[in-house]
């Protein structure tokens, strides 16, 4: 984002901050995911984005998320008929939490960051449950939804992500040690699902599988969190439902695996052909 000068007057160089994000990304973000990102107070970016919206450079699917109208992106980053991914994935979320009466989730690494995001969910029917509001930012290190991102991005990415991100501490549970993260990122390729409890909230865990796109890429990380009693006593039956649910949103975005339940394939296959 350009920092305006003097003679840059503010508001336009919001404007076009917010446009330039929102291309590169291609994808539907939130209010609270741009004012994180772009360090603007939502007070002052919802009344750009609403004026983007009746001017019609940006389109707003749900409230307040927003995305790039396709007709505005530049040519050649328009996404190749790429479906949108909390559409595609609800359905999914909506079984997953039928099926197991826990909360499900949909989380992003968006570009440059070093968090994961909530982009869609579907909340637990019971009185006591696992809640998050979309936009909401998790930690990498400590969250199932997290690692279920960090541990199948290619091999350049990971190893940055790895030497930079910030090991708080948020409960007694959460492991500070870098290279003890690393041994956990392999051990989730491997299983092909990150399980966490009492990580990052005390009395909760949850469980995540991740979700790869059309060209076999990590695109995001299916999710159901809940208390740790719940948790725990259906661990297995919990994980293997989560990497369904994971396996068929992949597939409903036109994901082919190599190989029945491996999950970890798409990722390492993406790392050797790339160039």
């Amino acid at each position: 984002m350009v920092k305006p000068s003097s003679d840059i007057h503010r508001a336009a160089s919001r404007v076009l901050d917010i446009l330039e994000r929102l291309a590169a990304s291609g994808e539907t973000t939130t209010l609270a995911v741009l004012s994180a990102e772009m360090d603007i107070p939502k007070s002052s970016l919802l009344p750009l984005l609403r004026t983007l919206v009746a001017r019609k450079w940006v389109e707003q699917p749900r409230p307040a998320s927003y995305r790039l109208a396709p007709h505005r992106l530049p040519s050649g980053s328009r996404p190749a008929a790429r479906p949108e991914l909390p559409a595609v994935a609800r359905p999914f979320l909506a079984r997953l939490t039928a099926e197991t009466g826990e909360s499900s989730f949909l989380g992003v690494l968006p570009p440059l960051d070093d968090a994961v995001v909530y982009i869609d969910k579907v909340e637990s029917p019971r009185r006591i449950r696992y809640s998050a509001e979309l936009g909401e930012r998790r930690p990498l290190h400590c969250t199932a939804v997290g690692m279920a991102v960090f541990a199948f991005l290619p091999a350049p990415l990971r190893t940055r992500l790895l030497r930079r991100v910030k090991l708080a501490p948020f409960t007694a549970h959460t492991s500070t040690d870098r290279a003890l993260l690393a041994r956990r990122l392999s051990q989730v390729a491997r299983a092909g699902v990150a399980v966490t409890i009492e990580e990052f909230v005390e009395g909760a865990g949850a469980i995540a599988a991740p979700v790869y796109d059309d060209a076999g890429m990590v695109t995001a990380a299916c999710a159901l969190a809940g208390p740790t009693e719940r948790m725990r006593a259906s661990r297995d039956r919990y994980i293997e439902a989560v990497k369904a649910s994971a396996l068929a949103i992949s597939g409903a975005l036109g994901w082919a695996p190599d190989g029945e339940g491996l999950m970890h394939a798409p990722a390492d296959r993406a790392r050797r052909e790339r160039p």
